[in-house]
């Protein structure tokens, strides 16, 4: 495994396959309070790219427009946040996307355990630690801890996605999963106007 740090933005000319698992490290949860400050990307190679973002300007044109292209499925775990957090600091809608824990939701309906590391260790076989996530990935350099907690967030995405697929395929719910991935970018613009703590299709 190699992780690359990336200043600012992404290389000119990378190119990371039609599949890109993202990821993202905030200062914190909230959208307007807390940046948005790194962003983690992999093509399922094996490797990280790690991009520390230039705050608060965002002027990163290459990973804009990877996160836009409609020819490049970006891969996700709770989507829901980083999609948010795209919208509100980069100015753009990330599309098109997948989101495993949606798809562990319907699929693993056996169990109520949807994080990033349960879905890691059953679908891919590997053991995540978490001891970074709560650090400053606002500090002016980013500890090589740090660049490794990132990149194990987004290295397995490919291996869960393949199992998560199996799973829905043989449940028959891939084309549900496909109807809420296609509605993810519209539920984070929802979070975004104020609708974040309320079902708006519930009933009360």
């Amino acid at each position: 495994m190699t992780v690359y740090l990336h200043e600012g933005d992404l290389p000119d000319g990378l190119d990371l396959g039609p599949v890109v698992a993202v990821d993202s490290e905030t200062m914190g949860l909230r959208f307007r309070r807390d940046p948005l400050c790194v962003v983690q990307l992999s093509s399922g190679d094996g490797d990280a790219h790690v991009v520390r973002l230039n705050r608060p300007l965002y002027d990163c044109p290459n990973l804009k427009r990877l996160l836009v292209d409609p020819a490049v499925l970006k891969l996700f775990h709770f989507g829901r946040f980083d999609i948010g957090m795209f919208q509100l600091h980069l100015g753009v809608e990330t599309r098109p996307v997948y989101c495993t824990k949606i798809a562990s939701k319907l699929a693993r309906t056996y169990t109520d355990r949807h994080g990033l590391k349960d879905v890691v260790r059953e679908c891919a076989g590997v053991e995540l630690s978490k001891a970074q996530q709560s650090s400053d990935w606002g500090a002016a350099e980013l500890t090589q801890a740090q660049l490794d907690y990132a990149a194990s967030d987004v290295l397995y995405l490919h291996a869960v996605k393949a199992k998560l697929d199996e799973m829905l395929e043989r449940e028959g719910r891939t084309e549900l999963a496909a109807r809420c991935f296609e509605f993810l970018p519209s539920r984070s613009a929802l979070d975004l106007a104020g609708w974040d703590e309320m079902d708006i299709f519930a009933h009360a």
